[in-house]
């Protein structure tokens, strides 16, 4: 049957990924660096990811495609919240380096100086999004940092700017699950009562997808707390953090 569905320029996308919050029917993906279909019929056509594309590599076109099924769609979602519920199961070999733990700072830590080591300001474990319990201590109120997980290569002074004071999560929007993240932090934004949320995210176009993430996540929450965004360029500077909006 001909229909209304989506079609993405493959020329245009550079797989940021800010698509695929977007898409409620959990339709598309990342595939090898490209936003994909995945099957005809779990695209309804309306178009919602449109908007959040940054490189306009996605339109609504006519053509014969299978009919939209609602019911699949759902299969689809429940075995994409299996999927991400397994991935955040501890592992199975009991490995500690999974386990949640909060540490406090040093207190001989010697004051960073020319000659001397620079402190430590990382103060939980695990980091990794996938691996962090939204129930951890260390969440409580806290100042949280979510940061691509090239930022701290990339800037130098990532401790003392950044992360001092702040709670973690770092992940890659380009090479994870986009849809796990969004319901990982809108389940720590929901029962932590944040301070606020800082994004610090490269200058390269994939990694804005952290900050659609972000959004997506505030929003499914249902919280009102302020978020800024942060953006490290490749030679290691940073811009001044700008709010971001709704």
């Amino acid at each position: 049957m001909k229909r209304q569905i989506v079609r993405i320029d493959e020329n245009k996308c550079d797989g940021c990924g800010q698509c695929i919050p977007a898409c409620a029917e959990g339709a598309l993906q990342i595939v090898n660096g490209k936003a994909r279909l995945i099957e005809d019929k779990l695209c309804d056509g309306l178009g919602e990811c449109l908007g959040n594309c940054p490189q306009d590599a996605l339109i609504i076109e006519e053509r014969d495609a299978d009919a939209f099924d609602e019911e699949a769609v759902e299969k689809h979602l429940e075995e994409q919240k299996k999927a991400q519920a397994q991935e955040q199961q501890p592992l199975g070999c009991g490995c500690p380096g999974t386990m949640a733990r909060t540490m406090a700072p040093k207190k001989d830590a010697k004051p960073v100086t020319a000659e001397g080591e620079t402190p430590s300001e990382l103060g939980q474990w695990p980091v990794q999004l996938k691996l962090v319990n939204p129930a951890a201590s260390y969440f409580k109120n806290a100042d949280l940092l979510v940061a691509a997980d090239c930022v701290p290569f990339a800037y130098a002074d990532f401790h003392k700017d950044f992360l001092s004071g702040r709670a973690l999560a770092i992940g890659c929007p380009k090479l994870d699950d986009a849809m796990s993240y969004v319901e990982k932090l809108a389940e720590i934004i929901r029962v932590n009562n944040l301070n606020s949320i800082t994004v610090a995210h490269m200058e390269v176009p994939c990694c804005s997808g952290l900050i659609s993430i972000v959004r997506e996540a505030v929003k499914r929450a249902g919280v009102d707390i302020p978020v800024q965004t942060v953006k490290i360029s490749l030679d290691g500077t940073a811009n001044q953090p700008q709010k971001l909006s709704a």
